[in-house]
């Protein structure tokens, strides 16, 4: 299964329905572009909706942490990437950027996903076809550097002294 590294999505357009009273795009839409460029890496993996309605197995987000770096604007033209961080046999985090088109970090999003039996629904393995898929994609995503803001937790730095 041949995929950039990382995973890189079509480019897609910030809609006139996301700018909010603020004048840029709101919060909650980072959260859309991110999704949509996972739902194009999912369907590399062989997870897209044909797998959800045929074999009844799908994904679902368990935790999400987005930075805001840069507003976005009605206009503006990105792309997004997807890093597969790690993975075990049902759950795998990745690591997302969202990039406008001329070069700049807009945003980042890391993301823990569960591997789910739709008619529990539960928490379940992948199958082998789907597992091999996340290890082939793992291994070319080994080779890129871990991102300086993968694993960042919320927290308040207080000065000392």
């Amino acid at each position: 299964m041949p995929a950039p590294a990382p995973f890189v999505s079509r480019t897609l357009d910030v809609e006139k329905e996301w700018i909010d009273y603020n004048g840029h795009m709101n919060m909650a839409y980072y959260n859309v572009l991110f999704d949509r460029c996972a739902d194009e890496a999912f369907e590399a993996l062989g997870m897209g909706p044909a797998y959800a309605e045929k074999r009844k197995l799908t994904t679902y987000t368990a935790e999400t942490h987005i930075c805001y770096v840069r507003e976005l604007h009605l206009g503006d033209t990105v792309s997004c990437t997807l890093q597969l961080l790690d993975h075990d046999e049902k759950r795998f985090r990745t690591f997302q950027e969202l990039f406008h088109a001329d070069g700049w970090l807009a945003a980042t999003s890391e993301t823990l996903t569960l591997h789910v039996d739709m008619t529990g629904p539960k928490v379940c393995p992948f199958p082998p076809d789907i597992l091999a898929n996340m290890e082939a994609m793992r291994a070319q995503h080994a080779a890129l550097p871990v991102p300086d803001r993968a694993g960042r937790s919320i927290e308040i730095r207080r000065k000392t002294g």
